[in-house]
């Protein structure tokens, strides 16, 4: 079997995804991924017919991020008609899960040159665009597992580990101080690329969904997201039929005798766009065209785990992977855990006995955002350069998904 060498990884800036006030809500999401596409060819100089395929992970596949946008972005990067493209949807682990499938590809010796990512324009293609309501509105389904929303997943989760919202709210306001010290250090720029319009110019240079003037307070002033409906007349729709999202969570999870609803906009992930790609190479062909490897991935895995707290799978991805590469969570130098809801960290970091000071140590997701098909290929590129910063080794990606799963990879620095 070869081994999976990562030459390199790119990704655009996260703009915010709100339609006509983010900076990258003018961009399609096709010209978003083929811009960070050529990106690779300019630093590295790559034969673009030397690439064998192009994975994409993206989640809302309708719509500008239909048909096949993995091909439409490799046409619209003006690569040649040899090169191809397939889209895939795991849900929030779509972008890592592009990255792994291309580097089993590697790895299984059938491909030489494969990229590896992700993209979501959540201002042009909203959440839930596809209609799909997480269960296809299978009636069957849904009296076998009746699922809720994410939001109340993760409040679910955090009632019945006893993380309270000042627990939620410290990991959040921590995760904007690291992002703000990495952004103001200049961490991200060694992945981050710049994005233009059609003229050429310039739109997008930097995150921007970061606040940096977040304190305690003012996350404690903020509404819980998924307890009902706002005083403004907007928000959350907690009834589902005869029943609440509660009361149909609390049909499996009795013993969750009230849901205590702690994540808010201020604690969970935001709404944002972008795209990552991450080019893998086999060692043969790496040497014969003069790339020099960053790193090698030494294991993936996906886990499934029960779909109504649904959230709660990357600790057992994260022991797959870690009992399939023979390793301990010791041996791992730094951890990058999806920052979807505050919970979810919360949670991977107490099963697993990691140290806060290995966890997302520049910010994640809910500093950042999320532009969930992209986020797990962003995620490659960031721990990387941090390992190369920190000359440390060893890194795990891991992120929850939809309907209750879980991905990790294992990355090792060269």
């Amino acid at each position: 079997m070869s081994e999976a060498w990562i030459i390199d990884c790119v990704r655009t800036p996260r703009g915010r995804g709100k339609k006509d006030s983010g900076a990258l809500s003018g961009i399609h999401p096709q010209e978003l991924f083929a811009q960070a596409l050529n990106a690779l060819v300019d630093r590295h100089g790559i034969e673009k017919r030397d690439v064998e395929d192009v994975v994409v992970g993206t989640v809302s596949e309708v719509g500008e991020q239909g048909g096949c946008i993995a091909r439409m972005a490799v046409l619209a990067a003006g690569w040649p008609n040899e090169a191809t493209g397939v889209s895939l949807n795991r849900f929030c682990g779509s972008g890592l899960q592009a990255v792994n499938f291309a580097a089993m590809g590697v790895m299984a010796g059938q491909q030489d040159l494969v990229v590896g990512g992700g993209v979501e324009s959540m201002s042009r293609v909203p959440m839930g665009a596809d209609g799909s309501g997480l269960d296809g509105h299978n009636r069957h389904l849904r009296e076998l597992h009746p699922l809720v929303p994410q939001g109340v997943s993760a409040d679910l989760i955090a009632t019945l580990e006893g993380f309270s919202r000042e627990d939620c709210d410290r990991f959040a306001y921590e995760s904007q101080m690291m992002c703000k010290n990495a952004m103001e250090k200049g961490y991200f720029k060694k992945s981050l690329i710049p994005v233009k319009n059609g003229e050429g110019k310039v739109v997008l240079d930097h995150d921007e969904h970061p606040r940096a003037n977040t304190t305690m307070e003012g996350l404690a002033k903020l509404e819980p997201s998924f307890a009902g409906t706002h005083p403004n007349g907007g928000g959350y729709r907690m009834k589902d039929g005869p029943l609440t999202f509660d009361q149909k969570a609390k049909t499996r999870y009795a013993q969750a005798e009230v849901i205590n609803h702690v994540h808010t906009p201020g604690n969970s992930s935001g709404i944002v766009d972008g795209a990552g790609v991450v080019l893998l190479a086999s060692p043969d062909y790496a040497k014969a065209h003069g790339l020099k490897p960053r790193a090698r991935i030494l294991q993936t895995a996906t886990y499934g785990d029960e779909p109504i707290i649904m959230l709660t799978a990357p600790v057992p991805a994260s022991k797959r992977a870690l009992q399939k590469a023979k390793m301990t969570a010791n041996d791992i130098d730094l951890w990058e855990i999806n920052e979807a809801f505050a919970a979810i960290p919360l949670k991977v970091m107490k099963d697993i006995g990691i140290p806060r000071d290995k966890v997302n140590v520049n910010g994640g997701a809910i500093a950042l955002g999320h532009p969930l098909g992209a986020t797990g290929a962003m995620l490659v590129g960031t721990v990387l350069d941090e390992l190369e910063r920190r000359d440390k080794t060893t890194a795990l990606v891991t992120m929850c998904i939809g309907g209750g799963m879980g991905i990790a990879t294992i990355l090792e620095r060269m």
